[in-house]
């Protein structure tokens, strides 16, 4: 009985996680409707752009998106698309597409997620890789988290890891989101590792990465190309910022590279507006 009862509990825990994929296409889909960016594969996805969302939750997704855009697209530049791309829970991300309408699709491209999402699988290849997984170590524990990006690492000479999740979860707002997620059957194993940039930083450090560098989202976006930001903080009007600000304060982007073939991968981990300077 206790066994059936443990499996009852893990089934509903990966319905929970499945379901936060509905959830970021649906915001997604509404940000685009909005203007924040143009993605013109969500709507297959999503077909209906659904519930209206507050503007700081459009405004946080428009970072996260061109945030974690321009890293990867500076690494495959870099590497002249001679590279693998293996998207961690993938979801019904739509970055292939816009790879391939740019002109930067990859030798290769992996998605993995749950069978019922996705059902790739990855082969062990060793050309330049970048990983690129958004809000997926989060659901993992410490351990099955280190012990993937280590596997990375030792199967990837050459490579870099994007990693986008939360951030400073030991303050208030930080336990209200967990009881939050926690209220959806959501429980995020991994927010141990979510306490700071730096025990971000510590996960790949410690699992053999060469180099490893983190920012909040809140100074990502202020990072971004500021016409553009000017132009969609005009599109909606935002009664709290300070709002806006708890929110991107709370996620974060954690990269961390190998660089095997002298890339200059490392480059990214001196200075993040380096890659919005040479892309």
């Amino acid at each position: 009985m206790a066994s059936r009862q443990a499996f009852t509990d893990s089934d509903t825990a990966d319905e929970a996680v499945r379901a936060t994929c509905d959830d970021a296409t649906l915001s997604k889909r509404f940000a685009t409707s909005k203007g924040y960016w143009k993605d013109l594969y969500i709507q297959y996805f999503a077909r209906s752009v659904g519930e209206r969302k507050a503007p700081e939750i459009n405004r946080g997704y428009y970072a996260r998106v061109k945030g974690v855009n321009h890293l990867l697209d500076a690494f495959i530049r870099k590497t002249e698309c001679d590279c693998q791309v293996i998207n961690v829970g993938a979801g019904l991300d739509t970055t292939f597409w816009r790879l391939k309408e740019e002109n930067l699709l990859p030798r290769k491209y992996f998605e993995v997620d749950f069978p019922t999402v996705v059902a790739r699988k990855i082969h062990n290849i060793k050309l330049p890789t970048v990983f690129v997984s958004e809000c997926v170590l989060v659901y993992m524990s410490p351990t099955h988290s280190s012990n993937l990006v280590r596997w990375a690492s030792e199967m990837f000479h050459t490579a870099m890891f994007i990693s986008y999740e939360q951030v400073n979860m030991s303050d208030r707002f930080g336990q209200v989101m967990i009881e939050n997620l926690q209220h959806r059957h959501c429980t995020l194993a991994g927010v141990q590792v979510c306490q700071s940039l730096d025990s971000q930083k510590e996960r790949f450090l410690k699992a053999g990465w060469e180099h490893a560098d983190a920012l909040d989202m809140m100074t990502v976006y202020g990072m971004l190309p500021q016409e553009d930001v000017e132009r969609i903080e005009r599109l909606e009007f935002l009664d709290e910022k300070e709002l806006l600000q708890q929110l991107l304060q709370h996620y974060s982007i954690c990269w961390a590279t190998k660089d095997k073939l002298n890339l200059g991968n490392h480059t990214f981990n001196k200075q993040y507006t380096y890659t919005f300077k040479s892309v």
